[in-house]
This record gives structure tokens, C-alpha cells and sequence, in this order.
């Protein structure tokens, strides 16, 4: 694939109130999309704050909780901050977040109405201690599932993303079979030739399929970089096919609902039309429970 000329659609949050159909086609054609300015201001300055006080308190040593991960660092061979879980947990402005509403109504032009909220993580790339991210798919579509709705993960840029730390991706390739993903991430080292740079500015987001190949050289040098990342299901596949559980379903449906109201009391949000979510049939099931929370182990609920 010739990807040197590629032209690439950019949706921007500030001018539009949800992706429309050029980059909805342009998502489910090569299983990425960039959006500009989804964060912005006093925003982008709180969710930065929080996940900075998170990242703080990992990096000055967490132990005993599974939450906080920890790889080896390139350089130093110590242990490093690698990942957060569950960060709408942890945080109310990340509470907040999982309600905007550009992203609520682009997930579902792009997933209809039953779309349920799954995983929520902040990766990390430490200072100087940028490792290879080989090329992967994030996961696989259940066994069986002929539903080609995608579901994505929603990547929430805190920090720049420049030509030595950004992620690069193959466009088209969450269209491919297994064999030929499996394939092209068996071949050595980072080769980028059918692949292309996604630049990014804290604040800006990118949509991925979980099935397109994707990944990040060496960062030799590179500074901090922390991306949040909310994935989402249609409805449908999960309760056909899991992974986890119908429970979560209706659980995960209470916390998008108390997010969404959340959002709703944020000065920041004060201007925005809130996002309605109304899912139909067998999936408009709101139950309440009490006390509501926002940390569902997936391991409790997977599916046996």
C-alpha cells in the first residue's frame, strides 16, 4: 500500500458536534480516525492535573495493587510506570470525561444506540525510557461474531506526540485476516513502510479499531507521554459474545449515566448540548443499584 500521500480527513470537536460521514467512512475503512481539540482549556488542564497525580503516585512506587503496572525500563533496567486501570474510578474529572458528548454521539453513529463503555486505562511512555511497541492488533473479534460494527478504543492525548513518540498505524488493516496480521507482525524490527505517523497535541483523540495494526519505534530521549483510553462494544456483540457477562452490561449502563450527569454539573461543560443516551429494546434495562460504582474488575466478570 502507497500510504506517502495518503489523505486523511480530521475531524475537529470545537466545529462539529460528532463526526460525520466522510470520517465516519474513513474510521470504518482503515480503523483510525484523528480528532482535533476534544480537550480544550480549563479541560485539558484538569484532566492533565489528575492523571499527573496518578502518574506521580505510581512512579513513586505502588505495591499490592493490580491497578498499577510496571515494566522494565530500557534504560535504567528499573521498574517503570507502564499503565494505570480504571481511571474514572480513581477520578471524577475522568468521570466527567467518559460523558462528552462529541465522543457519546460519535460512538454511536458508529455503533448505534447500545453502546456500552468497557475498558478505561491510562498507558505510559516514561521519560527516556521509551521502549518499542511492537506491531499488534489490541484484541480479537469473539469467535463466531459476524457483527462488523467495530469497537474501538477512544485515545485521549495528554501530552505531544511527536515524530519520535507517536503511534504509527497501517491503514486497512483492520479489514485483514488473521493469517495476514499475524503475518506482518512476525517480520523483525520496526519496519514502516506500508505505515504512517499519527502526530498528535495533548487534547486531540484518535479512534482505532481494536484490529488495526499499530505500534511505536524507539524513543530514544522522548519525553513523558500519557494517553488515556476508553474503549467501547456495541451492545449486541457483548451480550451475544462477551467477554464479559450480561451483569456488566447494566452495570456499565449506570456508570455512562451518572457520567453523563456528572459532565452536566462541570463549569467547563456549561456550553455543551449533553449527550442523551437512550438505548433500545432488551438493552434499556437501567437498573439502579446501590452505592453505585465505577470499578468492575473484568476478571468477576468474565463470561466461564
Amino acid at each position: 500500500m502507497n500510504t506517502s500521500n495518503m489523505e486523511m480527513p480530521i475531524a475537529d470537536a470545537q466545529l462539529q458536534d460528532s463526526i460525520n460521514e466522510e470520517q465516519a467512512k474513513f474510521f470504518l475503512d482503515n480503523g483510525f480516525l484523528v480528532i482535533r481539540h476534544v480537550l480544550v482549556n480549563e479541560e485539558l488542564r484538569i484532566v492533565q492535573f489528575e492523571m499527573a497525580k496518578l502518574y506521580d503516585k505510581g512512579v513513586a512506587g505502588v505495591s499490592g495493587d493490580p491497578d498499577y503496572m510496571y515494566g522494565t525500563g530500557v534504560k535504567s533496567g528499573q521498574p517503570i510506570l507502564k499503565r494505570v486501570e480504571y481511571v474514572i474510578d480513581k477520578s471524577d474529572p475522568m468521570k466527567a470525561l467518559l460523558g462528552h458528548p462529541f465522543i457519546l454521539r460519535s460512538v454511536e453513529k458508529l455503533q448505534g444506540p447500545n453502546f456500552i463503555p468497557t475498558w478505561d486505562s491510562m498507558v505510559l511512555k516514561a521519560p527516556d525510557e521509551g521502549v518499542i511497541v511492537p506491531w499488534h492488533r489490541d484484541a480479537a473479534v469473539p469467535d463466531g461474531c459476524e457483527d462488523k460494527r467495530p469497537i474501538f478504543n477512544v485515545d485521549f492525548y495528554l501530552d505531544e506526540a511527536d515524530l519520535q513518540t507517536c503511534l504509527w498505524v497501517i491503514p486497512g488493516s483492520s479489514s485483514w485476516s488473521p493469517e495476514a496480521s499475524d503475518e506482518r507482525c512476525r517480520r523483525p524490527g520496526f519496519s514502516t513502510e506500508d505505515a504512517i505517523p499519527v502526530p498528535m497535541q495533548p487534547g486531540d483523540v484518535i479512534f482505532h479499531n481494536i484490529l488495526v495494526l499499530h505500534g511505536s519505534p524507539d524513543g530514544d530521549g522522548n519525553p513523558l507521554r500519557r494517553t488515556v483510553y476508553y474503549e467501547f462494544r456495541p451492545g449486541e456483540i457483548e451480550a451475544g459474545f462477551g467477554p464479559h457477562t450480561l451483569e456488566y452490561l447494566a452495570l456499565k449502563q449506570n456508570v455512562l449515566y451518572d457520567c453523563i450527569e456528572r459532565r452536566k454539573h462541570t463549569a467547563y461543560a456549561a456550553g455543551e448540548k449533553p449527550f442523551d443516551y437512550k438505548p433500545t429494546g432488551g438493552f434499556a434495562i437501567r437498573q439502579k443499584t446501590t452505592p453505585l460504582q465505577y470499578r468492575y474488575p473484568h476478571e468477576t466478570y468474565w463470561r466461564r
